[in-house]
């Protein structure tokens, strides 16, 4: 046996955060899609909006972390799923070239 779910952690045999890592993001993915309503409504600021997804969406891909062996490449895995979840809810496209660097602290605020 390579991985094992416990308590809705995948723990894997090396030790190491990957197939945890592509779980959380593909929760978070799942939650994000079924916010699309609520992404989408022009009527909505943009503060509810960051502040719904920093609650539902980022707790979610994050829950577990805290005993998470995270490697760098864990951790650049999470900031582009955040970002691009970011991105497409504020109406950016990367073809616009708007750097992300201002994005990743503020989150809305």
């Amino acid at each position: 046996m390579d991985k094992l779910c416990y308590l809705v952690d995948i723990l894997s045999v090396d030790g190491d955060a990957d197939a945890a890592v592509e779980t959380r993001i593909r929760i978070g993915r799942n939650k994000f899609r079924q916010l699309v309503s609520l992404r989408t409504n022009k009527d909505i600021l943009l503060i509810v909006r960051g502040r719904l997804y920093s609650s539902c969406v980022l707790s979610s891909m994050l829950h577990g972390s805290e005993t998470w062996p995270v490697r760098k490449e864990n951790e650049v895995a999470l900031q582009r799923a955040e970002m691009k979840m970011v991105r497409w809810m504020c109406g950016v496209k990367l073809q616009d070239r708007v750097p992300s660097k201002g994005w990743r602290e503020t989150r809305f605020r």
